[in-house]
């Protein structure tokens, strides 16, 4: 089966051109800001409407930046060092999950110190809105033909073209139409295990009163578990190839420290739950 032909741009006006994966973001905070609403009208929730618009906000603005930081230091720092002004150039594409998570946490802290809140009330409630969302994201790659998998001979593989950028860096001797053999959609494998999965499990935890921090653990254990695993059918970046081993991808580096933390966040909330 080929890849699909999706055009990145949906539609231009003028020289404003409006694009799939600006359009993924969007559609991301939007589901976080309606699944908030939703959360907020749980009975003593102790959030408002107005709450649930400004923790987005400062999520999605912490999410944005630290997501492009993230990129530039982690996984492109060589050429941010040639080209520092490459830094604020988003435009040209290049955003990093685990970046925007440590943007977004910032973003987390920064309103809990404004409303009085700590830290674990605010990522507790945020934690459950944000996995359906980091699934439109991953959408968003699929249609820029982003982060392709793997060779495969699996019935779920698909041909990409050559003239996306993203096969020509790591196959220079790809100059037909297609490729000669199939790879792994890994963005769809990713939307489904870190979207619908992720979001299954977390929504779940966090339907019943839980001690604080044990959600934002769970969501922490379950992503960076989720990445692990589907790193392994995703191509490594060309530039990066495998950080150790033969076969640990900087993802999956980034991933370690999330399950590590997120086990002592569980950790901790049952040991107080138990002696509290």
């Amino acid at each position: 089966m080929h890849y699909p032909d999706i055009d990145p741009i949906i539609f231009s006006l003028g020289p404003l051109a409006v694009r799939w994966y600006g359009l993924a973001y969007l559609a991301a905070f939007a589901v976080c800001w309606w699944l908030g609403t939703v959360r907020a009208k749980r009975p003593g929730s102790g959030w408002t409407a107005e709450a649930v618009s400004d923790v987005v906000f400062y999520g999605a603005l912490g999410a944005v930046l630290g997501g492009r930081m993230g990129y530039v230091f982690f996984y492109g720092f060589e050429q941010f060092l040639r080209d520092p002004v490459w830094l604020i150039r988003i435009w040209d594409g290049g955003m990093s999950f685990h970046g925007g998570l440590l943007g977004a946490l910032a973003g987390l802290y920064w309103f809990g110190r404004k409303t009085g809140r700590t830290f674990f009330q605010v990522s507790d409630f945020v934690a459950p809105l944000v996995p359906l969302g980091l699934g439109f994201g991953r959408l968003g790659n699929f249609a820029n033909t982003e982060l392709p998998g793997r060779a495969t001979e699996s019935v779920f593989g698909l041909i990409y073209p050559c003239t996306a950028d993203a096969i020509r860096t790591i196959n220079p001797l790809c100059t037909g139409e297609w490729e000669a053999f199939a790879r792994h959609p890994s963005p769809l494998y990713q939307a489904f295990t870190e979207g619908l999965v992720l979001f299954t499990l977390v929504w779940l935890v966090s339907s019943r009163p839980q001690p604080a921090g044990l959600v934002s653990g769970v969501f922490l254990i379950g992503y960076g578990g989720l990445r692990f695993l589907t790193e392994f059918l995703r191509q490594p970046d060309s530039h990066l190839g495998f950080i150790a081993f033969q076969w640990l991808t900087m993802g999956q580096l980034l991933s370690l420290p999330m399950i590590i933390i997120g086990i002592i966040f569980v950790s901790h909330a049952r040991s107080k739950s138990r002696t509290g």
